[in-house]
């Protein structure tokens, strides 16, 4: 069995970061380990008063503590830090364990906007560490934000401009870059991806469902992860995504009480019959 290595918060309640990440990727057949860069009570959006205690401390003593004890990832997959501080850590990790696949989910905003408690040095940190990615999976918020752009609404860009942002992504350094919650006609969402190696552009579009939800992004980057750990190829490992995805939303739509997060459990078995 291979064994990742997850890097994000804990956020106790509200199905998003590690609590998604996790049994997502054991589900897949993956030995998932993870390092915690924060723990909140809950996540950041919606709810009120949350709690948010900072775990960059603890990162360079489980690593040095991983170190001596000679373990090995087959991949690492990181997501929503704590700090902009924690990226230089991560950095040193990457550097330091040299694991196969590094795929980095930037994550920091949506609908165009920064989340609480973010500023432009959590722009900056996630422009570093993609450097080291070998894959890059921004929304279109995040990728706007990297590149020192403006936010496009769906309507307001097309498939020449999403092609224009995968090249400037790979450009700060990660040789492929998938952008996610692409949508051209209303109709349909999916994502697009770009490898700077081939030069080849990879995309897989669904149903658009009349909902947003928090903790899609989750989803998708687990799912997609763990999938291109089981190595499936880089189009195989977004249709699995987005279809997961889709499903997970599918199984929230008529729960109005539940609007912190997605049913992703119930979508487990699915999941595992598309591998």
């Amino acid at each position: 069995m291979k064994r990742a290595l997850t890097i994000q918060d804990i956020s106790c309640v509200g199905q998003c970061s590690i609590t998604v990440a996790l049994p997502i990727i054991s589900a897949m057949g993956v030995e998932c380990a993870i390092i915690p860069t924060a723990v909140l009570s809950t996540h950041t959006g919606g709810f009120k008063g949350f709690t948010f205690h900072d775990l960059s401390e603890d990162i360079p003593k489980i690593t040095s503590h991983w170190k001596k004890e000679n373990l090995e990832f087959g991949g690492v997959y990181t997501g929503y830090l704590g700090s902009p501080e924690q990226a230089l850590m991560i950095e040193d990790f990457i550097n330091e364990f040299k694991p196969p696949l590094v795929f980095i989910d930037p994550v920091m905003g949506d609908q165009g906007k920064l989340y609480t408690g973010f500023d432009h040095r959590i722009v900056d940190a996630m422009v570093r560490l993609s450097k080291n990615a070998d894959i890059i999976v921004p929304n279109l918020t995040e990728a706007t934000f990297m590149l020192g752009e403006e936010f496009k609404k769906p309507g307001e860009y097309d498939e020449k401009y999403i092609k224009e942002t995968l090249q400037k992504l790979c450009g700060l350094g990660a040789k492929t870059a998938a952008v996610t919650g692409v949508m051209y006609d209303g109709k349909t969402q999916g994502v697009v991806g770009y490898n700077s190696v081939t030069g080849e552009y990879t995309e897989y579009f669904s149903e658009n469902l009349p909902l947003s939800c928090h903790g899609t992004g989750d989803v998708f980057s687990s799912t997609m992860f763990g999938a291109l750990m089981l190595g499936k190829t880089l189009y195989e490992s977004m249709k699995i995504a987005v279809e997961n995805t889709v499903n997970c939303i599918r199984h929230t739509m008529d729960d109005k009480d539940h609007w912190y997060g997605v049913k992703f459990e119930e979508c487990i078995p699915d999941l595992v019959k598309m591998l």
